[in-house]
């Protein structure tokens, strides 16, 4: 398990508390199925941003996956969690915006706005809720190096005596498989993204996969774009190069998306273009060095390796996805460095 951080970064409040932000989430390992066996905690896998909590007194922050700051962008949940009668704790879970019955990601990315009227605007429209699956500390004591069962005690029992908001829930959570298998094959219209397994008697694993596994609906992976390339004629973008990080931290290139959006295109263009750069890849390079010399490219554009979105592929063989891949959405709330291999390789 990663130290725990002793200091709060400079990009989140003032927090009395043992455990600070930038904290790194626990991971999980990808797999094509729900695990059998004994020995596992199923959880539904929320269509959202992973957040951990942080309140200390009148203080609330939330951080994202990526550690970053997320508290300006959910105004009703930083207000929700002061509502709560316990004035020190810190939970993991998730954001989710529900629009009309279904969890939106689409009106969730909207949250991610600089303008902070445009943010409360969309707060009220469509209030964002927070589901609670772990809790690292609570009644002045870390409990993030229990094992996961006990840390599910502590946090029912936290919810039981946390006063009732209508924006804060305790995420289900169960042993039996079949009930596991029935969140992953019928909750699919409710926007749920699959089930997550947790390892019996595992610790908090902060940072690493070792006690977690996904299982998703979709064959998706989360990429790195490391370079796009025009319309045959335009100067418009019409495809994102894309790229995963191996053991040895390269980025390899895997494969292209094209389906972007034509009323997204433009905007896209201009910030792509903004972010051009020397190539990033290592392994693969697409078209030949030569096409990635430092003047503009007719083929290929390569940009600073920053953005990440999640895309949806058939196969991936020899390095590679066989058959491009379905461009699904942003992900400003992971880091390029995290878009790793193993996503797609299993290993």
């Amino acid at each position: 398990m990663k130290k725990t951080p002793q200091t709060t970064s400079k990009d989140f409040p003032s927090l009395d508390l043992p455990i600070l932000p930038p904290f790194p989430p626990m991971e999980a390992k990808r797999q094509a199925s729900v695990p059998t066996g004994e020995g596992w905690l199923f959880e539904p896998k929320w269509d959202g941003f992973r957040a951990i909590v942080f309140r200390s007194g009148s203080t609330v922050a939330i951080q994202s996956k990526s550690g970053q700051p997320l508290g300006r962008y959910f105004p009703g949940l930083i207000d929700a969690f002061l509502s709560l009668k316990p004035k020190e704790f810190v939970l993991d879970g998730e954001i989710v915006v529900p629009v009309e019955g279904r969890l939106s990601f689409d009106d969730l990315l909207m949250r991610i706005h600089p303008a902070e009227s445009r943010v409360r605007k969309l707060a009220e429209a469509n209030p964002a809720s927070f589901y609670a699956f772990d809790i690292l500390f609570a009644k002045k004591k870390l409990v993030h190096e229990l094992p996961i069962e006990k840390r599910r005690e502590q946090l029912e029992a936290f919810f039981e005596s946390a006063g009732v908001h209508d924006l804060i829930h305790l995420s289900p959570a169960t042993t039996e498989r079949k009930v596991a298998l029935e969140w992953f094959n019928h909750f699919g219209d409710l926007g749920l993204d699959g089930v997550m397994a947790k390892r019996l008697g595992e610790p908090y694993h902060s940072g690493d996969r070792e006690g977690m596994i996904k299982v998703k609906h979709l064959k998706t992976a989360d990429c790195v774009v490391g370079g796009f390339r025009y319309g045959e004629g335009t100067t418009s973008v019409a495809s994102l190069l894309l790229g995963l990080y191996d053991n040895e931290g390269r980025l390899v290139h895997i494969g292209h998306s094209s389906s972007i959006k034509q009323a997204d295109r433009a905007a896209l263009t201009k910030k792509l273009n903004a972010m051009r750069d020397e190539n990033p890849f290592e392994i693969r390079v697409p078209g030949g060095p030569s096409r990635w010399s430092s003047g503009k490219s007719g083929d290929w554009e390569p940009v600073r390796p920053e953005l990440v979105c999640e895309v949806e592929y058939d196969y991936f063989s020899q390095g590679r996805f066989r058959h491009g891949s379905k461009f699904l959405r942003w992900r400003p709330d992971k880091k390029s460095k995290d878009c790793l291999m193993e996503q797609v390789t299993g290993r």
